[in-house]
C-alpha cells in the first residue's frame, strides 16, 4: 500500500494515499506535543488547547460556526490528545476536501482563546476529569501509568489533575500552543479519494504561510534504571468489582523487538481465544474481560494486563495471571498459538485500514514519532518473520518481578498482597 511523501515550503511533511474505491477524504493534521512535554505547573495543557480550537475563531466565532459547516456535509471530525501527539481531522466527501483543509487550518491558527470561554472550558475539562476518575476501567490505566512512569512526564496524566488545570491560563496556554505549534513538529495525512497535485496546492496556500512562532522543548526520556523493585498503587473504593492493572516496561516505536511483543500480547491476551481470557474468564469464571496490550511511546513502552475481577477471588485471579506470564518464560508458545496470533493481526491490520480515517493516521503518526514510514506489507513481514524463540525472549525480557507496577481499585486499603503475588517472576 503506497504512500507518497512530501513537504511544503515552511518544512510541514504531508503524507499523501490516494485510494480507489471511495468517494471520502480524511485530512489529519498532527503535531509532535503532547502531556510528556509538559512540565506539573503545565500538565493538561496539550489536552486544554485541543479543546480550545473548537471554541471560535475570527471568521467562525463560535463553536456552533464551526460544527454547522461540518455538520452541513455530513463530516466526522474531532481531535484528540496522547503522551507525545496531538491530532485534529476531518473525513468528509472528497469533493468537499478544501472545506475540511481551510476548517482546519482556521481552528487550529486562527482560534481566538477569549478569556470567557477558556473559563467555560475550563469546567467542561474538570468534569472530563472527574468522569474518568468515576470510571474504574478507564482509572487504572491511569494509575498503572503514572506507577510505570513515576519520577517521569511520561506518568502525568493526559488530561492533566484537578488542581493543574485550575491553574492554567490564558496566556500559559497561548504560549505553550505558540511553542509547539510549529512547522517542524507537524505533519499533514490525507488519506481517501483526491487529487495529489490540487491537495498539495490547497495545503500550500493554507498551512504552508505559517511559520514558527517558538523554540519547542524536546521531552524528558524515560530510563529503566529506576526499577528495582515493584510498585504498587491501590485506591480504595466501594465496588463489587476489583479493577486491577499489572504493567511492564518494554519497547518504544521502531523497536526490533516491538513484533514480537505484539505476537505476544496477542497470544496472551489479545483476543477472546487468548491464554489469559481462556484460563481466567472460560475456565474459572472469574472476570467479565481480561486483556493485554502494548503501547509504545518514543523512547520506551509498557505491556499492560487489565481485568475486572471478583473481589472476593482476586487472590485467586492473580496467582493466574502471574502463572501465565511464567508459562510464557519458561516454554515456548505453539506453532497453532504463533499462527493464529500472525492471522489475527494480519486480519485486525487489513479491516482497520479499509477506513481512510485508519490509513491517515497510520502513516502520520509513524511520520511524525520516527521521522520514517513502513507500509502495511512491511510490518507484516516483520510480524510473520517472528518465531517461537522472539516471544519466549521478549517474554524473559520484560515479566520481571522487579520492573512490575501493580494498580487496583476495590475495597482495600493494603497492597502489599498485589506485590507478593508477581514476586517470582
Amino acid at each position: 500500500m503506497a504512500f507518497d511523501k512530501r513537504q511544503l515550503d515552511n518544512g510541514i511533511r504531508v503524507m499523501l494515499m490516494p485510494l480507489g474505491g471511495t468517494t471520502a477524504v480524511t485530512v489529519l493534521v498532527l503535531y509532535e506535543v503532547g502531556s510528556r512535554y509538559e512540565t506539573g505547573r503545565l500538565n493538561g495543557a496539550s489536552h486544554f488547547i485541543e479543546h480550545m480550537m473548537f471554541k471560535g475563531t475570527t471568521r467562525r466565532p463560535t463553536t456552533l460556526d464551526i460544527s454547522r459547516d461540518l455538520d452541513s456535509v455530513g463530516a466526522d471530525y474531532n481531535a484528540f490528545t496522547g503522551k507525545d501527539y496531538t491530532g485534529y481531522y476531518v473525513k468528509l466527501q472528497s469533493e468537499k476536501l478544501a472545506l475540511a483543509v481551510d476548517l482546519l487550518d482556521d481552528m487550529i491558527y486562527g482560534s481566538l482563546y477569549r478569556p470567557k470561554d477558556v473559563e467555560s472550558e475550563r469546567q467542561v475539562i474538570l468534569e472530563e476529569l472527574r468522569m474518568y476518575e468515576d470510571n474504574p476501567i478507564m482509572f487504572v490505566e491511569e494509575l498503572v501509568e503514572e506507577e510505570l512512569y513515576s519520577g517521569s512526564p511520561l506518568g502525568m496524566r493526559i488530561g492533566g489533575t484537578v488542581d493543574s488545570v485550575r491553574g492554567l491560563t490564558r496566556e500559559g496556554l497561548v504560549k505553550y500552543r505558540d511553542r509547539y505549534y510549529v512547522p517542524p513538529r507537524t505533519v499533514i495525512a490525507v488519506a481517501g479519494s483526491f487529487d495529489s497535485e490540487e491537495t498539495m496546492r490547497l495545503l500550500g496556500r493554507k498551512f504552508g504561510r505559517h511559520a514558527g512562532r517558538g523554540t519547542p522543548k524536546q521531552y524528558e526520556r524515560c530510563g529503566k534504571s529506576g526499577y528495582v523493585a515493584p510498585r504498587v498503587r491501590v485506591h480504595e473504593r466501594d465496588t463489587e468489582q476489583v479493577q486491577l492493572a499489572i504493567g511492564f516496561p518494554a519497547y518504544p516505536y521502531g523497536h526490533a523487538s516491538l513484533p514480537a511483543l505484539n505476537v505476544l500480547s496477542t497470544i496472551l491476551g489479545g483476543t477472546m481465544s487468548s491464554r489469559l481470557f481462556t484460563a481466567v474468564r472460560e475456565r474459572e469464571g472469574l472476570c467479565y474481560f481480561i486483556r493485554s496490550a502494548a503501547s509504545p511511546y518514543q523512547d520506551t513502552g509498557d505491556i499492560t494486563i487489565q481485568a475486572g475481577l471478583a473481589k472476593d477471588r482476586l487472590g485467586r485471579a492473580m496467582t493466574i495471571i502471574v502463572r501465565e506470564l511464567r508459562r510464557m518464560k519458561d516454554a515456548k508458545v505453539t506453532i497453532e498459538e504463533l499462527t493464529r496470533a500472525k492471522d489475527y493481526l494480519k486480519g485486525k491490520i487489513a479491516l482497520a485500514l479499509e477506513d481512510s480515517s485508519y490509513q491517515a493516521d497510520w502513516y502520520a503518526k509513524q511520520e511524525l514519532l520516527m521521522k520514517k514510514a513502513s507500509t502495511p506489507e512491511e510490518r507484516l513481514a516483520r510480524i510473520f518473520r517472528v518465531n517461537r524463540d522472539d516471544v519466549q525472549r521478549v517474554a524473559n525480557d520484560l515479566f520481571r518481578t522487579k520492573r512490575a507496577s501493580v494498580a487496583a481499585i476495590g475495597p482495600f486499603k493494603d497492597g502489599k498482597p498485589l506485590v507478593e503475588a508477581v514476586t517470582g517472576l
